[in-house]
């Protein structure tokens, strides 16, 4: 009898066990799979105490550091992480981009990988995630976050911004919309999103446009969507380029003779992007450097380094005479990334100047 009883007690464990088993399989499979790759930045950041939020040392914590600091990522994905660069991002190199871009491509080409977050530092983050919204060949969300306070910091925003990003990137309205950027329970387009401010959480705004949604608690509520060309809509691919074309970004102040226009030449740039005043002006003493850069095909884009705004054609300058590219509404940082991926198709300025209104 006691053996009965104890045959009957085992089957009954054996059966609640099972149950236990199949629900766990059920609920890792109902979470979205989503990779975390890491590239350094304030967010991998720590501070000598909990109050130093200026002056602390970026890039330090490793990718599963940051993961493990935030346990309850495992409840809204199953998350693994890519240690892809360790870097303050002040220093991001184009190598770093070319190699991040190809590891995306790689990750979202697999069926059991539903998102990318990729942690960076807020300095450049706006530049790689236009890049990336350039050259991400897949629909699937592709999430930027950052911090602006060190995770030893006692107000550190990095712990919510990645877990709310892994949300964001696992969730289904967010598939088509280009590469993201979610910091301080906003949600912004990749393209259009810059940082404004030197030291605030909320630094990062798209301005004139607007964010493209916000969190709500855990729930990423969206109101827009970009409607310039990225992603898979793009005619640009990485997959065989080890470089990428010298843009030099040269900025105009009051007495600018040109002599930087000259250097960039001298420095083999293959396009040039002047910030001009206002909308996009070109000062006079300028125009005899510029006349040399364009004699020598290097390319010349107009934008502002009023940091918004659409700079129009033939407005502050003779484009179609000198053969300028006006860069619609993109900033410098910005009309850089773009024209060094048009120069990888072509040198026709007629065409640059279409990728600009396309993109």
């Amino acid at each position: 009898m006691n053996k009965r009883i104890l045959g009957i007690f085992i089957t009954l464990c054996l059966l609640v066990f099972s149950f236990q088993a199949v629900a766990f399989a059920a609920e890792t499979q109902a979470k979205p799979n989503i990779v975390i790759l890491a590239t350094g930045g304030t967010i991998a950041g720590a501070g000598v105490t909990s109050t130093t939020t200026v002056g602390y040392t970026a890039a330090v914590t490793p990718v599963d550091k940051l993961i493990s600091n935030v346990p309850e990522l495992t409840k809204v994905a199953n998350v693994s992480g890519e240690q892809v660069a360790q870097i303050a991002s002040e220093s991001m190199t184009m190598d770093i981009w070319l190699t991040l871009a190809k590891r995306v491509n790689q990750l979202l080409a697999q069926d059991n990988v539903d998102g990318i977050v990729i942690t960076h530092g807020t300095d450049t983050l706006e530049e790689t995630a236009y890049f990336l919204d350039l050259v991400v060949k897949s629909d699937k969300p592709v999430v930027l976050v950052g911090s602006m306070r060190p995770g030893t910091a006692m107000s550190a925003d990095g712990p919510l911004n990645l877990y709310r990003a892994v949300i964001l990137a696992g969730t289904k309205e967010a598939v088509g919309k280009g590469v993201m950027v979610m910091l301080n329970d906003t949600i912004n387009a990749g393209r259009e999103v810059t940082k404004t401010i030197t030291d605030r959480v909320d630094t990062f705004q798209a301005p004139i446009i607007g964010a493209l949604g916000v969190f709500t608690g855990d729930k990423p509520v969206f109101y827009r969507q970009s409607l310039r060309k990225n992603t898979t809509a793009t005619e640009f691919d990485v997959t065989n380029l080890t470089t990428l074309p010298r843009v030099d970004i040269v900025y105009h102040y009051a007495g600018n003779a040109g002599t930087m226009i000259d250097a960039a030449v001298h420095a083999d740039a293959k396009g040039i992007v002047h910030a001009g005043t206002g909308d996009g002006s070109i000062g006079k003493a300028e125009y005899p450097a510029i006349e040399n850069a364009l004699k020598k095909g290097v390319v010349v884009v107009r934008s502002a380094r009023v940091g918004s705004g659409i700079i129009a054609r033939n407005g502050e300058a003779d484009d179609d005479k000198y053969g300028f590219i006006a860069s619609d509404n993109l900033n410098p940082q910005k009309a850089r990334i773009l024209l060094m991926l048009a120069l990888t198709k072509t040198n026709d300025v007629k065409e640059i100047q279409r990728m600009f209104w396309e993109y």
